[in-house]
């Protein structure tokens, strides 16, 4: 399994239509791609500005079908007005362990 962290903040004043925005996507992610396994979103509760998404896929391609999906580019050009510019950082990584 593949794990894809993507860490930013959004502009202040923006966070509940953001998670809409968020909402929307995840919905989109479970059903339109089957390697899409979970997503979580985090949100620093010292700081409801910083996020961390946290999402699970079968493997690498199942990463790059998530990037290739039309609801993809939906995210990420309605994303951009709430995201700080600079301020994503995406980190792909092996899932070693699980628990559930």
């Amino acid at each position: 399994m593949i794990a894809l962290t993507v860490s930013l903040q959004v502009v202040p004043g923006c966070r509940d239509d953001f998670l809409k925005a968020i909402e929307e996507n995840a919905a989109r992610s479970f059903g339109d791609e089957p390697g899409c396994r979970y997503f979580d979103v985090l949100c620093d509760l010292s700081d409801d500005h910083h996020f961390v998404f946290h999402e699970v896929y079968d493997d690498e391609a199942a990463v790059e079908a998530h990037r290739a999906a039309p609801h993809f580019k939906v995210w990420r050009e309605a994303a951009a007005k709430y995201v700080v510019p600079g301020s994503q950082v995406n980190t792909l990584s092996r899932r070693l362990f699980h628990r559930s």
